[in-house]
C-alpha cells in the first residue's frame, strides 16, 4: 500500500496516465481514409459537399471556441477539460458512423473543432503536476506517444483497407473502443491543485529566474523587464499556497506578458512565420485527401493514404529530432532558412497540383510535411529558449491562434460554398502561391539580416583597428 502511494506521488504516475490517454485517443485508423469513406457508398456524399460545405465548419468551430476553452482549461485545472475532450471525441466518431446528411456531418465537424481546441489541456496538464525541471522530459514523452498513436493508427488503417480485414464502419467501431479506453485513463488522472493563471502558486525570485537563464540578442531587454515586473508582483515569495486570481487580473496579466514577449523583434519575426506557415500547413493537411481523391479516385485504385501518413509522421519526427544536432547560428541564418525551405514547400505543392500522378502527390506530401516539421522545430526552439514556461505557453497559444485566424479568412473566402467555393485544384494553387509569398518575404528578410550582421562586424573590426594602443602605465 505504501508503495502504491509513493508511485502515485511520483511524477511518472500522471505522465504515464497522460501518455496512455494520448496514445489511445490518437489511434484513428479511418482518418487517412475519411474522404473515400464519406464519398463512397457508405455515405454517398459528393466531393464538393465534403470540401465546400462540411470541412469549413471545423475551422469556424475551432476559432470560435479556442479562447473560451483556453480560459476554462486553466480555471477548471485541466483534468475536466481532458475528460471533456475525450467525451467529445467519442461523440464525433459516433456521428461519423451513424449520420449521413450534410447538416449532421457539419455538426460533427463542430464537435471536432471543440476536440482540437481542447488539445491545450493535454500539454498544460503536465505543467501543473510535474516539477519545472521535469517538464521538458514529460512533454517529450507525451508528444512522442501522440506521434506513435497517429502512426499506429495510419498503419492499422492501411492494413485493414489493403487486406479487407475490416469495413469502414467496423474500423469506426474499433476506434470507438479505443476512445473508451482513453476515456478511462483520463478519468484516472489526478486532479491538479494549481494552474498557470487562475490558481497560481507563488514562486520565489530564484525559481522565476531559472526560466530566464538563456537570453540572447534582441531578447535581453524584454526578458530583464519581465523579470522586474514579476519581482514586483511577488510580495510574499515564501508563501506556497495556491492563489486564486480574478478573471480581470488574469486578463491584465496576459496582456502585460503579451506586450513584454512581443517587444522582442526577433521573437516577433519567428512568430509571424509560425502563424503564416501553420495556417498553410493546416489548410494543406486538411484538404490533401480531397486532392488525392481527385487525382486518383479510390474506387479505381488501391489507395495507400495510411501508409503515406505513417511514413510522413516518422520522417517528420526524424527530421525534427535531427535538427537538434546541427550547429547553426539560427539567429543569423534562421530567417533565410525559413524563406528557402518555405520556397521548397511551395514547389512541392505546385508539383502536387499540376502533375496528375498519385505517386508524385504522395512523395511531395511527405517532403512538404518534413520541411514543415523541420522549420517549426527550429522556430519553437528559438522562441522557447528565451521564455519562462508561462510565457512559453502564452506565445505558442497566440501563434496558433493567429494561424487559425488566417486559416478562417482563407477558408471563408476560398473554400466555403457561401463565397467562392473553389474546387480543389484552384485551392491548392492558391495555397502554393501563399507559401511562395512566405518564401519571398522571409528570404528578403534573411538576406537583410545577414548583410546587417556582416556590416556590423566589419565596422566593429575597423573601429578596433583605429583605436590608439592602450599603453600600460609604469610606475618608477
Amino acid at each position: 500500500m505504501e508503495a502504491v502511494k509513493k508511485w502515485r506521488a511520483d511524477w511518472r504516475y500522471p505522465t504515464t496516465l497522460l501518455c496512455m490517454y494520448g496514445f489511445f485517443s490518437t489511434v484513428k485508423p479511418l482518418e487517412p481514409f475519411l474522404i473515400p469513406y464519406l464519398t463512397g457508398p457508405d455515405k454517398n456524399l459528393t466531393a464538393e459537399q465534403v470540401n465546400n460545405q462540411i470541412f469549413p465548419v471545423w475551422t469556424y468551430s475551432y476559432l470560435s471556441v479556442l479562447v473560451p476553452v483556453f480560459l476554462l482549461t486553466d480555471w477548471l485545472r485541466y483534468k475536466p477539460v481532458v475528460v471533456f475532450q475525450c467525451v467529445t471525441l467519442f461523440i464525433t466518431t459516433a456521428m461519423i458512423l451513424w449520420t449521413r446528411t450534410v447538416p449532421a456531418l457539419q455538426a460533427m465537424q463542430f464537435f471536432y473543432g471543440v476536440v482540437t481546441a481542447s488539445e491545450v489541456a493535454y500539454f498544460s496538464y503536465i505543467y501543473s503536476v510535474v516539477d519545472l525541471k521535469r517538464y521538458r522530459k514529460a512533454t517529450s514523452y507525451c508528444r512522442s506517444v501522440q506521434l506513435l498513436g497517429y502512426t499506429v493508427g495510419s498503419v492499422l488503417g492501411q492494413l485493414f483497407v489493403s487486406f479487407n480485414l475490416m469495413s469502414y464502419n467496423n474500423i469506426l467501431v474499433f476506434t470507438l473502443v479505443l476512445t473508451a479506453i482513453a476515456l478511462l485513463f483520463s478519468c484516472l488522472l489526478p486532479m491538479p491543485q494549481q494552474s498557470m493563471f487562475f490558481h497560481r502558486r507563488q514562486k520565489t525570485v530564484t525559481e522565476e529566474a531559472k526560466g530566464h537563464e538563456q537570453v540572447t540578442g534582441d531578447t535581453k531587454e524584454h526578458v530583464s523587464q519581465s523579470k522586474k515586473g514579476e519581482t514586483e508582483d511577488e510580495k510574499e515569495p515564501e508563501d506556497e499556497a495556491p492563489v486564486s486570481e480574478s478573471c480581470g487580473k488574469v486578463l491584465f496579466q496576459l496582456w502585460r506578458d503579451f506586450r513584454l514577449c512581443f517587444s522582442s523583434r526577433q521573437l516577433l519575426y519567428w512568430s509571424v512565420w509560425w502563424a503564416m506557415a501553420t495556417c498553410g500547413y493546416n489548410q494543406t493537411v486538411n484538404y490533401v485527401q480531397v486532392l488525392w481523391e481527385h487525382v486518383q479516385p479510390s474506387q479505381n485504385f488501391s489507395i495507400y493514404n495510411g501508409g503515406v501518413e505513417a511514413v510522413s509522421n516518422l520522417l517528420g519526427a526524424a527530421t525534427a529530432y535531427g535538427i537538434g544536432f546541427t550547429e547553426v547560428r539560427w539567429e543569423q541564418w534562421g530567417e533565410l532558412a525559413l524563406g528557402g525551405f518555405s520556397g521548397l514547400g511551395a514547389a512541392t505543392l505546385f508539383i502536387m497540383t499540376f502533375l496528375d500522378n498519385i505517386w508524385v502527390c504522395y512523395i511531395c506530401y511527405i517532403i512538404f510535411k518534413c520541411l514543415y516539421m523541420l522549420l517549426i522545430t527550429i522556430a519553437m526552439y528559438q522562441i522557447a529558449a528565451n521564455l519562462s514556461m508561462e510565457r512559453y505557453a502564452l506565445v505558442f497559444g497566440i501563434n496558433n491562434f493567429g494561424a487559425l485566424v488566417l486559416q478562417t479568412i482563407i477558408t471563408s473566402i476560398v473554400v466555403d460554398s457561401g463565397a467562392l467555393g473553389l474546387s480543389i485544384i484552384p485551392q491548392f494553387t492558391i495555397c502554393a502561391s501563399y507559401f511562395s509569398f512566405i518564401a519571398l518575404i522571409f528570404s528578403l528578410r534573411g538576406l537583410f539580416t545577414i548583410w546587417r550582421t556582416r556590416s556590423s562586424r566589419k565596422n566593429s573590426t575597423s573601429s578596433h583597428k583605429n583605436e590608439p594602443p592602450d599603453y600600460e602605465e609604469h610606475r618608477f
